[in-house]
């Protein structure tokens, strides 16, 4: 029972922990991509890939007439959503608010894994998050993301892009277990 108890506020202090965590990514990536581009977006280091995948989410959308090549995975997400839940292509404005939405809930659902994966493996946490952030950056930016349709290979794509999201990741991960232990030693 208290092992339970130990896993459920673990992935609590986590999903607090990767909200945060997520914010934190976000204002990292706003002010870089500020700095080297002249231009921000929210959406997580997703913000920076472009173009329109020939698969998956990518071809749905196309089938659709509901693609815009401009869209971020975050943005591509939330209108694959509305597309085959409401029936409904989303306005610029309604894309950028579900790209801020799925953004944010994938951190969390990332955090809150995290948190209750630390509870059972407490070895998860050396590195002081680091490793975390490189998991998901592989996982997510270079695997899944790509394989879903969500944007395109991740060949396509300049070195320098991999290097920026995969300093986001860093930056998430380290936030994401800094905070956790913050909440987590101060949870009763």
């Amino acid at each position: 029972m208290k092992r339970d108890r130990s896993i459920i506020k673990g992935a609590a202090t986590g999903l607090i922990a990767g909200v945060v965590a997520s914010l934190v990514m976000n204002k990292f990536q706003s002010a870089l991509s500020e700095l080297v581009n002249g231009q921000s977006k929210s959406h997580g280091a997703q913000s920076q890939q472009s173009g329109s995948p020939g698969h998956g989410a990518g071809a749905f959308l196309k089938k659709l007439n509901a693609e815009d090549a401009n869209d971020d995975a975050a943005e591509r997400t939330a209108n694959v959503v509305a597309a085959a839940v409401l029936n409904k292509r989303l306005s610029k404005q309604e894309k950028d608010l579900g790209g801020t939405i799925f953004h944010y809930a994938f951190g969390a659902s990332a955090g809150a894994f995290y948190g209750a994966a630390s509870e059972v493996v407490p070895q998860i946490r050396s590195g002081v998050g680091l490793p975390f952030g490189f998991a998901v950056w592989l996982l997510a930016d270079e695997f899944v993301v790509p394989a879903l349709g969500l944007w395109k290979s991740a060949a396509e794509y300049p070195p320098s892009i991999h290097g920026y999201a995969l300093a986001s990741h860093l930056v998430y991960g380290l936030t994401t277990e800094v905070t956790h232990r913050l909440v987590h030693f101060a949870w009763p």
